[in-house]
């Protein structure tokens, strides 16, 4: 980090923006079905979704660029998530010290982080200082420098951080999962690179990821707080508006997760094994998409109400933590979960996790389980609308999935909808005679790098 001048104004701003955040956090938006949602298009053709909520002078803004790290080119992996880390370190006329300076003496919150299929940006200030903001926002999104120091600087970083990694058990599994399920596919690529590719990533690199990448056709904006609709459009133009109107993406092929080797032990000295297991799930829009959402808090989402904390942690003791996820991508969707536990008794959680993908298969879930799980879900759904910031992630990701200005009213009346004949068709159709594709990462007991699971009867 750079030594700062103005250190105390600058501390002062930092808190007196955290606190406005705090407060902001605090105020009851009411239910989410209340919210009334914006379309704003500005006089250049950008749109996006706004929010109005003045009684804090404070603004959120997400917004999304369609790629992501699956853009990386073969053999430069981790480009993607370096430029994350270079677009406050220097844009326009700024160097990275006085571009760093600025953002702290107004206390504008400003990150930038890469995902699989989108490249995100965030985005907060206090109105007083809104113009400010946008100006540095503006510069960082469309004029980053990429100076010789500021690249080195961030390499360094990045490098620390692989570092780290190769030695934490959680990511070591979810990469190689990864990597083994989709061979030879960007998504099967480390998304923040290794050190050899992140050693040959020039300058160069950076700016053509930016400049093809960052475009007017595949940006995503929601925009929640102190702010109306004429005073977005102009702001949209002042930020996004110098970028080119069309990007330059690769193909990326639609995949399913598949592995020759449904089993991989990977060796690591540490006291507990961490696996990563998952199947070939539904994309976002099939229709059965909403009852698997559902049957997965049921078996493994609902923490500690699901099927398999029950089966693995309370009544066996097997292991100290077991979920499940539903993740839809732009180009494939998994079934995913994770469990973790001492090296003598991975084996066994592993076994009692088939065996109730088996069971829920053949059986399905009971009545009561299926009200619990909707109960949740509808329940919970209110608690990611409670805060502007909040309102601005759910609006964006409801925007990239293109599921309509409607779905905040549509979405538990759907949840609703969903039958016990729809979760069990579904569990069928996920589980019954499907091999989990499992990484193990440890030295799990009775298991060897490379063995593969014995196969059920």
């Amino acid at each position: 980090m750079h030594p700062r001048p103005n250190a105390v104004r600058a501390a002062v701003r930092a808190l007196l923006l955290s606190g406005f955040l705090a407060i902001a956090a605090s105020i009851p938006t009411g239910k989410a079905e209340a919210m009334r949602i914006q379309v704003v298009k500005s006089p250049g053709g950008i749109t996006a979704w706004l929010v109005e909520e003045h009684s804090v002078p404070l603004l959120a803004m997400r917004f999304a660029f369609e790629g992501g790290n699956a853009q990386d080119p073969a053999g430069k992996e981790g480009l993607a998530h370096f430029l994350a880390g270079m677009l406050d370190e220097g844009a326009g006329d700024l160097p990275s010290k006085q571009f760093q300076e600025r953002m702290e003496d107004i206390a504008m919150r400003m990150s930038f982080d890469d995902a699989r299929d989108a490249f995100y940006g965030s985005f907060e200030t206090l109105t007083e200082n809104r113009d400010k903001a946008v100006a540095l926002l503006a510069l960082a999104v469309g004029k980053p420098r990429f100076d010789a120091d500021a690249v080195e600087r961030v390499r360094g970083q990045i490098l620390a951080n692989l570092a780290y990694y190769a030695r934490d058990p959680d990511r070591v599994a979810s990469d190689q999962w990864a990597a083994m399920a989709f061979p030879g596919h960007p998504y099967g690529r480390p998304a923040h690179g290794t050190p050899d590719t992140v050693q040959k990533i020039a300058p160069a690199d950076l700016a053509a990821f930016h400049a093809r990448t960052f475009a007017r056709d595949n940006l995503r904006v929601v925009a929640v707080g102190d702010i109306d609709a004429p005073t977005l459009a102009a702001l949209l133009d002042r930020v996004f508006g110098q970028l080119p109107a069309k990007s330059r993406l690769e193909p990326v092929a639609a995949v399913e997760p598949a592995a020759a080797v449904k089993q991989k032990v990977i060796d690591m000295a540490v006291p507990q094994s961490v696996a990563r297991f998952g199947l070939p799930a539904m994309p976002r829009k099939d229709k059965d998409f909403l009852p698997a959402f559902v049957l997965n808090t049921i078996l493994g989402g609902g923490v500690m109400s699901s099927r398999l904390w029950e089966e693995v942690r309370e009544k066996r003791g097997l292991a100290y933590s077991v979920y499940t996820s539903v993740q839809p991508y732009r180009r494939t969707s998994i079934f995913s979960g994770g469990v973790a536990t001492k090296n003598e008794e991975i084996g066994k959680s592993l076994e009692v996790i088939r065996a109730e993908l088996v069971r829920i298969a053949s059986e399905g879930p009971t009545e009561k389980e299926l009200a619990d799980a909707k109960s949740y879900l509808t329940g919970s759904f209110a608690l990611r609308f409670d805060s502007n910031a909040k309102i601005a992630n759910q609006l964006l990701w409801i925007q990239q999935e293109e599921l309509g200005l409607d779905y905040v009213d549509r979405r538990n009346r759907e949840i609703e909808a969903v039958t016990l004949a729809d979760v069990k068709r579904v569990a069928k159709r996920l589980f019954e005679g499907r091999e989990l594709i499992v990484t193990i990462v440890g030295k799990p007991v009775g298991l060897t790098p490379g063995a593969a699971p014995a196969r059920r009867s």
